[in-house]
């Protein structure tokens, strides 16, 4: 696992808004979704979700609009459009493809820690390159989604890792709650949200900023 340099022995990937630029995506999905509710959508809206499960965000677009539609519906038509347009187009966020292809050549292990479902991680993983991660974790895989630190523990769990010699890269402030409450090193690197500095917290102004010797200079 990993190489062991600086006691690193995984990197942790977010995806939504940190691995691929879906954040925009998703904004064009709900903004249409909650129009055939009835409602309007904003990027107000959609910073109030950021972060969160698909369960969260159909609850907050049913109160919103009132709509007398079953959330099973409205949760597949959302993942349904997030899926057609991820088959076609999975944009990176800059940097991305360049920091997976640094430290698999390094040999060190990665994960990819998503709130999205199985179903959506699928496209991303094919258009990003499945060789790049050890395993991927779902957000309808666990029973208790970010900011609860349960999809990190699965994770490092699974990799035989321990948290605190683990990195985690987050964009959302649920996601950097959940690394930090299961003792992972944690990187915020934010998108949609402003993420503060904080004890034991390193935030980036974009994936270009970070390398290996940057992460493995973060943990003792």
């Amino acid at each position: 696992m990993g190489d062991g340099r600086g006691g690193l022995q995984a990197v942790l990937f977010d995806m939504d808004g940190l691995l691929v630029d879906s954040e925009r995506v998703w904004l064009e999905v709900e903004t249409q979704v909650v129009a055939w509710l009835g409602g309007e959508w904003s990027e107000e809206h959609q910073r109030a979700l950021v972060g969160g499960s698909l369960s969260i965000a159909v609850d907050y677009m049913l109160e919103l609009t009132g709509a007398d539609v079953a959330r099973e519906e409205l949760g597949r038509r959302m993942l349904d459009g997030m899926h057609e347009r991820l088959s076609e187009s999975v944009p990176l966020m800059p940097g991305a493809k360049e920091l997976l292809a640094e430290l698999r050549d390094a040999g060190m292990t990665t994960a990819l820690v998503s709130s999205s479902h199985r179903r959506l991680i699928e496209p991303v993983l094919d258009a990003v390159g499945r060789e790049f991660f050890a395993l991927s974790v779902a957000g309808d895989e666990v029973a208790r989604t970010k900011p609860d630190p349960e999809p990190y523990l699965t994770a490092t769990a699974r990799l035989g890792a321990d948290p605190g010699r683990c990195v985690v890269l987050e964009d959302s402030p649920n996601g950097v709650a959940a690394a930090e409450a299961a003792g992972c090193v944690t990187v915020a690197v934010p998108c949609v949200l402003p993420i503060p500095p904080a004890p034991g917290r390193t935030v980036a102004g974009s994936l270009l900023e970070v390398t290996l010797e940057r992460l493995s200079s973060l943990v003792g």
